[in-house]
């Protein structure tokens, strides 16, 4: 209740062209008790309350009886039929036969395809471009039930206070800095793994070394990026700049906004970043840890990029296959001064995930909850200043 889930339920009941009536309300009187509401829905035609049953299930509305499945074929490639079920990224479970199967890795804004293995039938999200003909996609909303939103720790705070937004740059920062670096702890001791998602601003702000120190202790076992902030941190490595800009001076040098094209030539000459590493041309930096260590790193390019760089995926929809295929395992992300990569990053994560953005301008965390990561914690702050005290929380010299 207090959450206004109900609430958001008959609005969008309303707003879809349906009607309601609460048969029931249980309310919890302790914070730990749960309420449940039982709400009957009406609709003109079967395909409207189908809609309405759909969108109330972004909120974890179930039905009383979801039935099993309806399954159709995808009539062509790259197409599902028409009443197809919008998966969101909750936890989703579907009923076929009478046996409730557990969606693999959901992510929002895709459909559900069911596939045979060796242990029978399984329920994965597959993109809309991905689909093949012929397969067997589960549509409507009968058979689908959602697991209800990660909810926020609740408190014994008054319903006024300071503060008390999910952004705000004026929480003590390295508080937050310790809570994350004990996630991460917490995560690998798991045996998960901690996904980045970076921007240029990591190495503008000098932080690329407290970077390569958190890569060389192990707490980045997936990077996501774009063309640019490789380009900066190879072009730091070969000419200790950043967009012509002296890293050690933080003033311009001749003839300097040349340097980001020159290291970009330089690895495409190369053939690759770890070519580039294995000989001997590329010292040092992110990406030169990155590749030292093993560790995985997705580059997607945009129609803006110079170059690019030869590991850069010109191909966006190449990008989201090689992207996707890196989360299995992912316990925590943590996406570090880059909107646009945020964004598709959390589009792609399933809810389950915990993820905390970190950038000075407060827009980049809210634009990321707004589009459906409503598990998103931010932190506004200078992103150098950030990496280099959880570095030093991490690993103290």
């Amino acid at each position: 209740m207090d959450t206004g889930i109900l609430a958001r339920i008959l609005d969008d009941v309303l707003e879809y062209g349906g009607d309601y009536r609460i048969e029931s309300l249980d309310l919890g009187r302790q914070h730990e008790d749960e309420s449940t509401a039982v709400v009957e829905i009406s609709a003109d035609g079967s395909e409207r309350l189908d809609r309405i049953l759909m969108r109330v299930q972004i909120h974890g509305a179930n039905a009383v009886d979801p039935g099993v499945a309806l399954t159709r074929p995808a009539p062509s490639e790259g197409v599902f039929p028409e009443d197809f079920y919008s998966t969101t990224n909750l936890e989703t479970l579907v009923r076929l036969d009478r046996e409730w199967l557990r969606v693999r890795q959901p992510e929002m804004d895709c459909g559900l395809v069911v596939t045979e293995e060796d242990g029978g039938p399984v329920v994965r999200t597959v993109p809309v471009s991905d689909v093949k003909a012929g397969d067997t996609v589960v549509c409507g909303a009968h058979g689908v039930q959602v697991e209800l939103p990660p909810q926020a720790p609740r408190g014994e705070e008054d319903s006024f206070g300071f503060m008390s937004s999910s952004v705000s740059s004026e929480k003590p920062q390295a508080l937050l800095v310790r809570q994350i670096a004990q996630r991460m702890r917490d995560v690998k001791a798991a045996g998960q793994k901690v996904l980045w998602v970076g921007g240029p601003a990591v190495v503008h702000t000098g932080a690329a070394p407290a970077m390569v120190r958190l890569v060389r202790a192990g707490y980045v076992d997936v990077l996501f990026a774009g063309n640019a902030l490789a380009t900066h941190d190879i072009e730091a490595s070969l000419f200790g700049t950043s967009l012509g800009v002296d890293l050690a001076k933080g003033s311009g040098v001749p003839h300097g906004h040349e340097h980001h094209i020159r290291a970009i030539n330089t690895i495409r000459a190369a053939g690759s970043i770890a070519a580039a590493v294995e000989s001997g041309v590329l010292t040092g930096g992110v990406m030169h840890a990155m590749v030292q260590e093993g560790k995985p790193f997705v580059l997607v390019g945009s129609v803006r990029d110079d170059g690019p760089l030869p590991d850069v995926y010109t191909d966006v929809i190449e990008g989201q296959r090689a992207m996707r295929a890196e989360l299995p395992g992912v316990g925590f992300a943590i996406m570090v001064a880059t909107m646009l990569h945020s964004i598709a990053t959390g589009n792609i994560l399933p809810a389950s995930i915990p993820l905390v953005s970190v950038d000075i301008n407060p827009a980049t965390v809210t634009k990321l909850a707004d589009r459906g990561s409503a598990q998103a914690m931010g932190i506004i702050t200078d992103i150098g200043l950030f990496l280099e005290q959880l570095a030093r929380e991490l690993t103290p010299e």
